[in-house]
């Protein structure tokens, strides 16, 4: 047996990885089960029982007007108050897809979930990753494995190319069955209107984006618990990221009035990678136009997201690999 098949099903046998690939699969039925029965289909009837109900807060708000211009003619005592003018609501006020109930518009709303699907994944990678290998160093598998395979190289990235493969499938799978899931549930609560092929190419893109994003934390996750020799050391570095650069940086740079704060934030960098770019506003800020004060912007770009995702990748997996060539294993 070759060491990348021996690897192979190692991952796909630990009680962790299917216990957690499970967790994450009923997630995504939840997300399914909840867009479905949130969601209605639009037909005729609903739009006459909208409309129906539009006109009625339409003749509501009339009563309501007139009873207050009244009141404002008959005591009101302040003379800058002009009861005469006093506004009548309009029917374009009520408009009845306002009181429609929520419907899934699948051109409009997948993107948002191809970003949570990825998400979702990412994490799942980046903890069943560290596991793979913190486990292995952990027990002392790992250096009964490097007795017969004395090649410490050579066995780390097959650990890794095995889980990156893994991953990959899984994802690709996934990644199909949320997607054909989600379709016919716009076709059953909602439309699939507007999508073009031109629209499906676009989402396969960004669906395959998001594979990315679950291969950087998977590898990622790989390369901190190989450092550290333990699980505990990756879950402690993201723990420690989210904590400190996340809440504790974003915070300080938020008091000290720094322009863009989302700008040195992860998410914002994962937003411009998965829509292609982000554009962060100032809000602080003043940029005279013809339409008056508006706030000055930022736009993060998805190749620049890349380039930082794939120094992540190459400082934490080339470390992992320097260590492990380097370091006794003990």
């Amino acid at each position: 047996m070759s060491l990348y098949t021996a690897e192979t099903k190692r991952l796909t046998k630990r009680r962790f990885t299917r216990f957690f690939s499970l967790g994450v699969v009923l997630v995504l039925i939840a997300i399914v089960a909840g867009m479905f029965f949130t969601n209605h289909k639009v037909t005729p009837e609903r739009m006459a029982a909208a409309q129906v109900e539009a006109d009625q807060q339409y003749q509501q708000a009339i009563k309501e007007s007139a009873a207050s211009k009244q009141q404002c003619l008959t005591s009101s005592p302040n003379p800058d108050v002009d009861c005469a003018n006093w506004y009548e609501p309009q029917p374009s006020d009520f408009q009845a897809e306002w009181y429609m109930p929520s419907t899934f518009l699948f051109e409009e709303q997948f993107p948002l979930l191809v970003t949570a699907l990825a998400a979702i994944l990412a994490v799942a990678a980046f903890v069943i990753g560290a596991t793979f290998v913190g486990a292995e160093w952990h027990s002392g598998g790992m250096m009964n494995l490097l007795l017969w395979r004395p090649r410490r190289l050579q066995v780390l990235s097959t650990k890794l190319g095995a889980l990156l493969v893994a991953l990959t499938a899984a994802t690709v799978v996934l990644s199909a069955i949320f997607t054909a899931a989600l379709a016919l549930v716009a076709d059953l609560r909602g439309t699939l209107d507007g999508m073009t092929s031109g629209t499906w190419q676009s989402f396969a893109l960004m669906e395959l984006r998001g594979l990315v994003v679950v291969l950087v934390a998977g590898a990622v996750g790989f390369g901190l618990a190989s450092i550290g020799r333990h699980t505990a050391v990756a879950m402690g570095v993201i723990i420690g990221v989210v904590v400190v650069f996340q809440f504790g940086l974003g915070t300080i740079l938020a008091i000290a009035r720094v322009k863009f704060v989302e700008a040195y934030l992860i998410p914002a960098w994962i937003s411009a990678w998965m829509d292609k770019k982000v554009e962060l506003q100032d809000w602080d800020s003043c940029v005279p136009s013809p339409n008056g004060c508006e706030p000055a912007t930022m736009t993060l770009h998805w190749p620049t997201a890349g380039a930082l995702m794939a120094t992540a990748v190459v400082v934490v997996v080339g470390l992992a690999m320097w260590t492990i060539r380097k370091r006794d294993i003990t």
